[in-house]
């Protein structure tokens, strides 16, 4: 997994890049009406229910914008929220405040949308040994957002990135000529450019997952798209030979009975790419 180091700075090029597309060469509605040395104050007000996600992002954005601006925080990332609800106040001068707005109300209404669904899969797990991971199924651009959301949510972090950890997909294992070729290729690979990457490897079927474990140094094997019944007889398969993963359109009706066949991870794709935004909002205060 990427670094903390790493992580943060993801953060900071997305702070960076949305105020660069959203502000430009100035906030011209604010600084035509509002002057600047105006001070103001607004609340983050709750119109939905759920779980609230962005509050520490939130922060980040308002320091980056203006160090001026301060934050009174009522409730924390990863707290269940209800409509009418103020997660915090922030103040400071106003122009500042309306030049964060947007970018704070977008992310945020987002990663609490996320968390809320992980929260509701993560609760469908309780009482099984099963951990939720998230994909790479993002947004382009504010993946870091997202898989924090995923986070606070209660849900684990799957890989950050194509660079963070090896996963064979049955297109990597067809176009490397099969299992054993793909697996093989790839130990010699992290040999050579000495990486210590996790391997994972997807198997279509009772062959392909035969053949993995015939290899050595498998972190991971990715069951996609087996049924209930067949799910069962390839966990007994694989034994604690390594872990296993189940994936491939696993639903909010489906997930425990999947996580009930004995799986140690669910990977779905839904966390970040099927949600709808938590309806919050930024009212100044008089």
């Amino acid at each position: 997994m990427i670094s903390e180091a790493q992580f943060n700075n993801e953060l900071e090029l997305i702070i960076a890049n949305a105020i660069r597309e959203d502000v430009g060469d100035g906030d011209h509605s604010s600084l035509a009406c509002i002057p600047a040395t105006a001070m103001g104050k607004a609340k983050l007000l709750v119109k939905d229910n759920g779980i609230i996600a962005g509050v520490d992002f939130a922060r980040m954005v308002f320091k980056t914008v203006d160090k001026n601006l301060s934050m009174k925080t009522f409730i924390k990332d990863g707290r269940t929220v209800q409509k009418g609800d103020v997660v915090f106040y922030v103040e400071g001068p106003s122009q500042s405040i309306l030049k964060a707005e947007r970018l704070v109300l977008n992310a945020m209404q987002r990663m609490s949308a996320i968390a809320t669904k992980t929260k509701k899969y993560v609760d469908l797990l309780e009482g099984t040994k099963t951990k939720l991971l998230d994909t790479r199924k993002t947004t382009p651009g504010i993946r870091a957002l997202e898989k924090w959301a995923v986070k606070i949510g209660g849900g684990e972090n799957h890989r950050f990135a194509l660079y963070d950890m090896i996963m064979l997909k049955d297109n990597h294992i067809d176009f490397a000529g099969g299992v054993t070729k793909a697996i093989t290729k790839t130990k010699q690979y992290l040999q050579d450019t000495n990486k210590d990457l996790k391997i994972i490897v997807e198997a279509r079927d009772f062959n392909e997952i035969k053949e993995i474990l015939e290899n050595e140094g498998v972190y991971r094997i990715l069951i996609d798209n087996f049924n209930y019944e067949d799910t069962k007889k390839a966990v007994a398969m694989i034994g604690d030979k390594c872990l296993t993963e189940s994936s491939g359109g696993i639903t909010e009706a489906s997930i425990r009975e999947y996580a009930l066949c004995g799986v140690d991870y669910i990977s779905s794709g839904a966390l970040t790419h099927s949600v709808n935004n938590m309806d919050l909002s930024l009212k100044a205060v008089e």
